[in-house]
């Protein structure tokens, strides 16, 4: 007996729900990221776009005026520094039969699904810290708690004379000063999505407690959390999927990532290819405060 007429079969199903499982977590991980720094604008971008940064330069002229005499002009320009080109990235991963013969799927293929989505976000993050570094708003402090205090006060010195409102301060410090400083004090460090974070600490919204791998000791970093602005190249741009790829993404009006898996049969594996082009960047370099402390005798 011939099947019913519009019959759903199997064919008719392409949706992947480990595909789909990838980029939901990915993209939730990032949205839990903004909510705990508090703003980060994700702004599409077209593949080759040149990141640049602002900051501003110039000299003030001396306040000691006659009377009648004219007040002299401090001139100041804003300048730019270029960051770096946004590119797609490209990332991969197999599974061998063999490997999921020996361990069963949920350990050979989703926990290394796990550690690639983790890794894929610090690849984004850990440049992020890198790019921190190199705030020009730089002081000298003698201590862990002036470095937090004078990190807050100079970004949002600086803000205040952009005429641009700061509505939160996001910190950056390593996680052994932190607790050097605190020693048994009683506070509350939370942990999502592999950060540790305080909030609401000193008059931060936030204090990240970074690794040394990411923030030396004795350095703290602060920057306006409206200074904070995540780019990012459309993985669902149709160009691709003219040219035959299509991947999978979150399907929402910002998708930061496209998945797709495979099975090769050539080599018996189960591939992963993952496309993601993000950077997190701070509009003012100057607008970035890096604190080294400098103790005296």
């Amino acid at each position: 007996m011939a099947a019913k007429e519009n019959l759903i079969v199997t064919t008719d199903i392409t949706v992947n729900p480990r595909e789909i499982d990838f980029v939901t977590r990915f993209q939730r991980n990032w949205q839990h990221l903004r909510d705990i720094m508090g703003i980060m604008r994700p702004i599409r971008m077209q593949p080759g776009t040149t990141l640049k940064s602002k900051y501003a330069e110039g000299t003030l002229q001396s306040g000691t005026v006659a009377e009648g005499e004219e007040i002299p002009y401090s001139k100041f320009t804003v300048k730019e520094k270029t960051y770096a080109d946004i590119t797609v990235e490209k990332f991969a991963k197999a599974v061998s039969l063999e490997a999921i013969k020996k361990y069963g799927y949920d350990v050979a293929v989703q926990k290394t699904d796990d550690e690639f989505l983790y890794q894929l976000t610090a690849n984004v993050t850990d440049r992020f810290y890198k790019y921190l570094n190199t705030g020009t708003l730089k002081g000298t402090p003698k201590t862990f708690q002036m470095a937090l205090a004078m990190a807050k006060g100079s970004v949002e010195d600086k803000f205040k004379n952009m005429h641009r409102t700061v509505t939160g301060v996001v910190g950056f410090a390593n996680i052994l000063d932190v607790y050097e400083y605190l020693g048994a004090a009683n506070i509350t460090v939370q942990n999502q999505f592999g950060f540790q974070y305080i909030k609401d600490f000193m008059g931060y919204n936030t204090i990240f407690l970074l690794s040394s791998g990411e923030i030396a000791r004795g350095k703290v970093i602060a920057t306006p959390v409206d200074n904070i602005v995540l780019y990012y190249v459309d993985p669902a741009d149709s160009d691709f999927s003219k040219a035959g790829l299509v991947y999978t993404t979150a399907g929402e009006a910002s998708n930061l990532i496209g998945f797709h898996t495979q099975g090769n049969y050539h080599t018996a594996v189960s591939e992963s290819f993952a496309v993601m082009g993000m950077t997190l960047f701070a509009e003012y370099l100057d607008g970035i405060s890096v604190q080294t402390i400098t103790p005296g005798e």
